[in-house]
């Protein structure tokens, strides 16, 4: 049942008829042992929540933030969209090889947030691992050129910049780069406030010029996306490759900036949970594995038990253990299933369907080059059922403490939500999200949240930030005057 971690209406007795010996059922008993670390109590997922609550006020704390495994960072987006934003803005998104510039309208009388158009630009080897000068240089460049065939050169629209990289924001218009990740190497930018470097190049081209700019984090972006449509999406998720969220914190509680008024939206960076031992006792022994062969060892213990970037080696290992102990495939595993990588991700989605699963897992099982039969593809069908029902309740937890959260800050009896989610994990898998919903219920019963998924965060939602922000700028200098 629900609370025992068991999916509904699935067990492998069901899937597998055991035949008069009994040698099945026992197989049965066996695949189920290994699968048991993976099936998390109600009881356990209420406590994984509680250890998640302590970190996060932790990461809050003005001098515990040093040593806070969950960062919960400042991003000084200070409210959600009210529906009068209005006019025309640009985005930037740079995240890996390629960066997006967005030309995005805001049109208040029919509440909406239009794409305008947008231009994809390659950002060449060499200028990712060139001088920080060359970058910003190549962005402005292809920003002119955006501009040129938009027609906007004579404007200075507000941007939005997100930037998927590990910054220390210190307010909306100012973040430091804290390292380069995802192969970008560029001198002289570690240490800077990228913002500046971005204006910099601009004004050395000296052809144009832009408004206001606010930084924008991508897990932000996924809020604000939805938070034109419904008001009260007040929480962005993302589970995809990897796992964040963030949520709109009482200023009071945000030690590391002034002022105690309003609120702000905390970046929990939430994949580091567990990374100072608190998930040990939940880390099965494929996890371990993962992690020690990944390229960060130690690092990111919640994302690596969630996210799409390891799932599908979760499952292989899984395989792999099941085919070593002779329950799987005669016991020869082939030099697929010994190649790490080699189980994708998008095989658990696919292997799940409910229609065509059994199908698709016989085919992708004979992609493996495995000698299966019947059984082997049902145990193959269970074991992706098992690791991806962890990784939602897991995430349910997770979320159900912020929802939480948000409910005892503002002392309600009952709070109602939403949150903007993004990510293929989220998006692609059949039982994915009934799941998670289902287990948030169960952890939040105070609390009834709502999912929207995110259109275009790091476009839509990066100009809505922007948007925003000029509206309390605004808001501030009449109060002012």
């Amino acid at each position: 049942g629900e609370a025992s971690g068991e999916p509904p209406g699935f067990s492998l007795s069901s899937r597998v008829q055991p035949d008069p010996s009994g040698s099945e059922t026992c197989v049965c008993l066996q695949v189920e042992k290994h699968l048991e670390p993976f099936r998390l109590s109600l009881e356990k997922l209420q406590d994984v929540s509680a250890r998640l609550r302590k970190d996060m006020l932790r990461g809050l704390g003005k001098h515990a933030h040093h040593r806070a495994a969950v960062k919960m960072l400042p991003t000084f987006v200070r409210a959600t969209p009210d529906g009068t934003e209005k006019g025309d803005f640009l985005a930037l998104d740079l995240g890996g090889t390629n960066f997006r510039v967005l030309h995005v309208r805001v049109l208040e009388e029919e509440q909406r947030v239009l794409k305008m158009d947008s231009q994809i630009c390659a950002i060449p080897q060499e200028i990712m691992l060139g001088t920080g000068e060359k970058l910003f240089d190549h962005i402005a460049a292809c920003l002119a050129e955006f501009l040129d065939s938009q027609k906007l050169r004579g404007q200075t629209l507000p941007l939005g910049f997100t930037f998927s990289f590990p910054c220390e924001q210190k307010e909306i218009d100012k973040s430091i780069l804290i390292r380069w990740t995802k192969g970008f190497n560029c001198s002289g930018v570690e240490g800077e406030d990228v913002v500046r470097l971005l204006k910099e190049a601009i004004h050395r081209r000296g052809d144009y010029d832009i408004g206001s700019v606010a930084m924008v984090n991508d897990t932000v972006g996924t809020m604000m996306s939805c938070g034109y449509r419904d008001q009260s999406c007040e929480i962005g998720m993302i589970i995809g490759t990897g796992t964040n969220a963030c949520y709109m914190e009482e200023m009071k509680n945000v030690k590391r900036v002034e002022g105690e008024d309003g609120r702000m939206c905390i970046n929990t960076e939430w994949g580091g949970f567990g990374d100072d031992g608190s998930l040990k006792d939940i880390l099965t022994e494929f996890d371990e594995e993962v992690d020690k062969t990944s390229i960060n060892p130690g690092v990111h213990t919640f994302e690596k038990m969630i996210s799409g970037m390891y799932l599908g080696e979760i499952v292989r290992l899984v395989l792999l253990k099941l085919t070593e102990e002779k329950l799987l495939f005669k016991g020869c595993p082939s030099e697929a299933l010994l190649t790490p990588g080699s189980f994708e991700t998008k095989f658990i989605s696919e292997i799940e369907e409910p229609d065509s699963g059994l199908e698709n897992a016989k085919k992708i099982l004979t992609k493996l080059a495995l000698d299966w039969d019947l059984v082997d593809a049902c145990v193959a069908r269970l074991v992706c059922d098992t690791v991806s029902s962890r990784s939602a309740r897991l995430c349910a937890a997770a979320l159900a403490t912020i929802a939480n959260r948000i409910r005892t800050n503002r002392g309600l009896d009952h709070l109602k939500t939403t949150v903007g989610v993004d990510g293929t994990v989220y998006r692609k898998h059949p039982n994915f999200s009934d799941e998670l919903q289902a287990a948030v219920r169960l952890l939040a019963p105070k609390c009834d949240v709502s999912f929207l998924i995110s259109e275009d965060g790091s476009g839509k939602g990066a100009a809505m930030v922007t948007a925003v922000a000029q509206r309390l700028a605004l808001h501030c200098m009449l109060n002012f005057l």
